[in-house]
């Protein structure tokens, strides 16, 4: 037979009500006492009907995340954080891969929508912020993390992007890189049009100007990115560094770069972005700007859930994290 809240409250030493505002996030509840009744629950394989809570006006403990592509290492090192943090809280977490394509979003949120989710984190790019909006005027919360939307009031986490950019820009220069490139997913996207913007002030600070030639904007994929970065190594003046706007690209610029006979960092320099484990395992070992990504998880995974168990009034944060300039292998001095 099935277990029930009897056999949890009995299990657990506590009344039903406890039980019930355990699940409900309600009532006065220790951390501890909550984590021993979700054991107890887990144990005992008992499952509060999420339909009967949704109809009754209640919490499902359930969670929505939408991001880009689950196979990115970054965003699925993300989704894994925040699949824990939701774990050790009681919730469950529903994750879907949109692409960046505001027709996989759309319907995602109404599937999302249907299953009566508590709140959704976005972490994907979006061009119909309409969408949003409308999910906000169903009282639906939701929070940002690594992608923010000005006209949104959301809580939301973010690393300084700007400030990434500059800092990869800064370590070329100070390698002697005057023939720089960049190597980006679409700049709509605002994580990536922030790095870029840090990456071509710091250029402009030290008195050099990229041209259009310069800036590649390919696909968020390995194969895409290699095509990408071919079109700038076989230009005319070869750029001796070629700055990715994350990881993946930047792994499709080392392939590159070897398919056309090149020696990283020997004859160009490849920096990427994000601090996936991509980068620790490419030959050479990558040189990339780092993200604090569990702490971003943790952060944006407490502010919604903190918006919903305690204070639905409280003024919307935005978290900006600081990045930090990891040097690998597969940068060096410019030559010639």
């Amino acid at each position: 037979m099935k277990a029930t809240i009897y056999d949890v409250a009995k299990e657990a030493g506590v009344s039903i009500a406890t039980v019930s505002n355990a699940i409900n996030g309600k009532g006065k509840i220790s951390k501890k006492r909550r984590e021993e009744i979700f054991k107890v629950m887990e144990r005992l394989q008992y499952k509060p009907s999420v339909i009967a809570s949704a109809l009754m006006g209640k919490r499902t403990f359930t969670l929505g995340l939408l991001i880009p592509d689950v196979s990115n290492p970054f965003f699925a090192e993300i989704a894994r954080a925040i699949e824990d943090e939701a774990h050790q809280s009681g919730y469950s977490l529903i994750i879907c891969s949109t692409d960046n394509k505001d027709e996989k979003v759309e319907r995602y949120l109404k599937l999302l929508e249907q299953k009566s989710v508590d709140g959704i984190i976005i972490g994907t790019g979006i061009e119909n912020i309409e969408l949003l909006k409308q999910l906000q005027e169903k009282s639906i919360p939701i929070a940002m993390i690594a992608r923010e939307v000005e006209s949104l009031t959301a809580h939301t986490v973010v690393t300084d992007d700007f400030l990434g950019g500059t800092l990869a820009a800064r370590h070329l220069l100070e390698l002697g890189h005057l023939r720089l490139s960049v190597l980006t997913e679409s700049l709509k996207v605002s994580s990536s049009r922030e790095r870029i913007r840090g990456f071509t002030f710091a250029l402009f600070e030290a008195g050099i100007a990229l041209n259009e030639e310069s800036i590649v904007t390919c696909d968020h994929t390995i194969e895409d990115a290699k095509l990408g970065a071919k079109r700038l190594l076989r230009q005319a003046e070869r750029p001796t560094a070629i700055f990715c706007s994350n990881d993946i690209l930047a792994v499709g610029a080392l392939q590159a770069a070897k398919e056309e006979g090149l020696r990283v960092p020997e004859d160009v320099s490849v920096i990427g972005f994000d601090n996936t484990i991509l980068s620790s395992v490419t030959d050479p070992a990558l040189t990339t700007v780092a993200q604090p990504m569990d702490r971003m998880a943790k952060l944006v995974f407490n502010l919604l859930t903190g918006h919903l168990e305690n204070k639905p009034d409280t003024a919307m944060q935005r978290i900006v994290l600081r990045p930090e300039l990891i040097v690998r292998q597969s940068t060096a001095e410019a030559k010639g």
